[in-house]
């Protein structure tokens, strides 16, 4: 397993143009499974996550022709079956949306249940609660099979007892060839919500609502896609680089962003003492000469709240700034995993439940560390930079799964980095 080297120390400045956004590519790609026709989507970031998802699809039988960077062409109408019962599922928790999509467009789905980083208990039963208001049957199999047969799927009222990004998604997405109109009430709001909504509709769906906590959908029996559709910019990977810029004493300029998107962050940064400025499609975030770096609190919570996937880098932050800082994780129970690699390189936070308390300025040391998942592999990337000496940051794949051309875009902004095999550096 290869790992990254960073050397800390550097002041990081320049510019970083954001990929498409992983969270949405992985609902709009499942949403191209549900339509009755091909359609072109552009903008997806090259990561090991979106690849899994591509390779999955050409195993069930559709047809995936890449026709550019970043711009794939799918054709889900060579799929004649609604099992996907591959190995490959099981490691991609994305994988789950082709429930909502296969259960739309066949009545029926078998498949197994979906892996993906270990964030402690993420069960689908406000999914299934959601297919069963629908009309469907569900019955864990062996072997963690899925099964969900319907008759017919009718359009139904459905409350979600708690916001859920992807039972909302999956939900919507076998809903669009209900019978009638479904009701989706305490939907979740994410932008990457909105952006599923908005392929389907482009596809021949009709979705209103998205991007509030009430969305209708009035199902049609035949969706003809035959349009092109371009991904939004990343929200989590913008938020990591923005952070970078006052972690190391910098100015970086994040390009192709959403600016109010950013906003749960940029409020944030600005109460830390940086510099926020924001462009049509882009924000500058700059800690200026003599300003220092003030400690805040955070508390994770859905959108428009401060979102969980940015919990590991803001907690990296707070390891730099000038106070005692807090952390709320009321999301996801072992979000705090990664803590003990920052304690190992230095850092002072003592973590109870769902509260971490950070000392900031504390001196960090390099230290041989691990990427425990996704966005705590960013953080100890970022912790690398300002710690003394070398840091090497073990089990990169964690971070290739979400952030395309990582080396490369730090590098340009000042970054010493670069990916080793082990089996060379000994």
């Amino acid at each position: 397993m290869n790992s990254f080297l960073v050397k800390g120390g550097n002041r990081l400045e320049g510019r970083v143009k954001i990929s498409g956004s992983k969270n949405a590519a992985l609902g709009v790609l499942a949403a191209a499974m549900a339509v009755d026709g091909p359609s072109v989507i552009e903008n997806l970031p090259d990561i090991i996550d979106i690849q899994l998802l591509l390779n999955i699809f050409k195993e069930l039988g559709a047809e995936v022709t890449i026709l550019d960077r970043g711009t794939v062409r799918i054709d889900p109408t060579t799929v004649t079956h609604s099992e996907a019962l591959l190995e490959s599922v099981r490691k991609l928790r994305g994988s789950y949306y082709l429930l909502g999509a296969f259960l739309g467009r066949f009545g029926s789905v078998r498949m197994y249940l979906p892996g993906g980083c270990d964030l402690g208990s993420r069960p689908i039963d406000l999914h299934i609660k959601g297919f069963e208001n629908l009309g469907a049957v569900y019955e864990m199999e062996q072997d963690g099979v899925i099964s969900l047969k319907a008759n017919k799927i009718k359009g139904a009222g459905i409350f979600l007892d708690q916001v859920s990004v992807g039972a909302t998604i999956n939900i919507m997405l076998a809903a669009v060839h209900a019978e009638g109109t479904t009701v989706i009430d305490n939907a979740a709001k994410e932008p990457h919500i909105v952006d599923v909504a908005n392929f389907l509709n482009a596809m021949g769906a009709n979705i209103r609502g998205a991007g509030t906590d009430v969305i209708r959908i009035q199902g049609k029996a035949f969706l003809p896609a035959g349009k092109s559709y371009a991904i939004i910019p990343d929200q989590i990977e913008a938020g990591t680089y923005m952070m970078m810029a006052p972690l190391t004493g910098g100015d970086i300029l994040v390009e192709n962003v959403i600016p109010k998107h950013m906003e749960p962050l940029s409020a944030k940064l600005q109460e830390m003492g940086v510099l926020v400025e924001e462009g049509g499609d882009s924000i500058r975030c700059v800690l200026e000469k003599g300003k220092i770096l003030k400690a805040t609190s955070f508390k994770t919570m859905p959108y428009p709240g401060f979102p969980t996937d940015l919990q590991p880098q803001a907690v990296t932050l707070l390891c730099a700034a000038e106070g005692t800082g807090r952390m709320i994780e009321s999301i996801y129970e072992n979000r705090f995993q990664y803590i003990d690699n920052l304690r190992l390189m230095g850092a002072n936070i003592i973590c109870s439940g769902k509260l971490a308390v950070i000392q900031g300025g504390s001196k960090l040391v390099g230290a041989p560390v691990e990427a425990r998942d996704l966005r705590a592999g960013a953080a100890m990337i970022m912790a690398g930079l300002i710690a003394e000496g070398e840091t090497r940051v073990e089990n990169v794949y964690s971070i290739k799964r979400g952030y395309e051309n990582f080396v490369e875009k730090l590098t340009a902004i000042g970054v010493d980095i670069r990916e080793v095999n082990p089996d060379r550096t000994k």
